[in-house]
């Protein structure tokens, strides 16, 4: 295994959430959390000061190990060629719907702030069936923080350990066959990232809170043009153009439709030191309460508001957008003026991420919808000493928060030592019906 420092900067950071734009457009329709374990009222925050180990975190239930047939692996390495520091890859099996011809892709990306299966089409041998829309085939553009991608939707049967969801609609991205984006599409100015280089991985499970990836937005005409997310493509001499589409055509987190433990997931690493692990493996674990290696235990609830944030205090400010998201590689945390950490400088291989000259331990509240409170302890260390360090994943890593307004997405760092339950929308569980943290 190399070094990170010859890892070329674009590999330090990413941040797959859906963007700022695409939640307020997208999930207003959802539903909101009902679970509540408790009541109190948020206190103010502690500032930081120079330590090397945090202090434990409430928002979580304490890690242990979890075993069973609803237990897919999951790992951050350097293995994978193309893959970024903080990295939770996967493998994920796609048949043609109905049929025993299947294929398992290795080193999908598992993300909690997204919703459905997505994979890079060159990666994929299989002939899939495409969903259409008005007998027209259906293509689908989805903006993230820092990037786009486009291409067909298509269904496949989805298998991850024991469990199946038959007939998901899926992406794939970059499909040659396919009509290129639309001007609507490729005008925000991001770029696409639709092969394996320029994603980082063959593809990308949203396990996120909610069960469709555009909602009720996309199902009507209303006054307004449909949202330029999903497009009838007839043939690619043809321009593509936004179109309206049912929920049943839209691509959904496959844990919703499978046959059994389908209300949710949890996200399992193992704690890690200051310095790094070289690799981490972990689990994914399918449902909530519905079998014996997946009770909710003492962990406390947080129901989200319809967006699938929480509100993060620091230092007295509350900060409503915040967020938790494996697909984000660092703890993506306000301002650096807020913080009064220096950033790396813009010609090292962490450029623009955190350096502190030691390390820095803080606290923070964590506020939910249901009134649900808890203290955060989260640490930052010096990207550059940690990007060239042997080390592929980290607890420490952070950068500012991207894009405004400030906030705080708690990214994979955050997961390391803890098992966080994300329950989907709508989905009954022992502690309500999700959304919930």
């Amino acid at each position: 295994m190399s070094p990170n420092a010859s890892v070329v900067p674009w590999l330090v950071r990413r941040s797959f959430v859906l963007g700022l734009a695409m939640h307020l457009l997208l999930l207003p329709g959802c539903g909101s959390g009902s679970a509540s374990s408790s009541s109190s009222t948020p206190s103010s925050n502690g500032a930081s000061s120079s330590s090397s180990a945090p202090s434990s975190n409430s928002l979580r239930s304490p890690y242990t190990v979890l075993t069973g047939p609803n237990v897919q692996p999951m790992s951050v390495s350097g293995d994978f060629a193309y893959g970024y520091i903080n990295d939770v890859l996967t493998s994920v099996t796609v048949c043609v719907p109905g049929t025993p011809t299947c294929q398992t892709i290795p080193d999908i990306l598992v993300d909690t702030g997204s919703s459905g299966l997505r994979l890079i089409a060159s990666q994929l041998q299989l002939a899939l069936p495409a969903v259409t829309s008005r007998e027209t085939p259906l293509g689908e553009c989805l903006e993230f923080v820092d990037s786009y991608v486009w291409g067909p939707v298509v269904t496949a049967d989805v298998a991850i350990a024991d469990e199946q969801a038959a007939a998901v609609p899926i992406q794939l991205l970059g499909s040659p066959e396919f009509a290129g984006p639309p001007s609507l599409c490729s005008s925000s100015g991001l770029p696409e990232t639709d092969t394996v280089e320029s994603f980082g991985a063959n593809g990308i499970l949203g396990v996120g809170l909610f069960a469709y990836d555009c909602g009720t937005v996309c199902t009507s005409q209303g006054p307004i043009e449909p949202p330029a997310i999903y497009f009838s493509c007839p043939d690619t001499s043809v321009p593509c153009t936004p179109t309206v589409v049912p929920l049943a055509s839209q691509v959904q987190n496959p844990v919703w439709l499978f046959r059994q433990d389908n209300n949710g997931v949890i996200i399992s690493l193992p704690p890690i030191d200051a310095s790094g692990a070289a690799s981490v493996a972990g689990t994914l674990v399918f449902g909530i309460g519905t079998a014996a290696n997946n009770g909710l235990g003492n962990a406390q609830v947080y129901a989200t508001d319809a967006l699938g944030h929480f509100i993060t205090i620091y230092k007295g400010i509350a900060y409503p957008g915040s967020y938790l998201d494996t697909g984000t590689s660092v703890l993506s945390i306000l301002a650096p003026g807020i913080l009064g950490i220096p950033l790396c400088a813009a010609n090292t291989a962490a450029g623009g991420d955190y350096c502190p000259s030691t390390i820095v331990s803080a606290t923070a509240t964590t506020l939910g919808a249901n009134g649900a409170t808890g203290t955060v302890a989260f640490r930052i260390a010096n990207a550059n000493t940690l990007v060239n360090s042997i080390n592929w994943a980290f607890d420490d890593l952070a950068a500012p928060f991207q894009p405004p307004p400030v906030a705080i997405a708690w990214g994979l760092p955050f997961f390391f030592g803890r098992n966080v339950f994300v329950a989907i929308e709508g989905q009954s569980t022992p502690a309500g019906v999700g959304p919930y943290l």
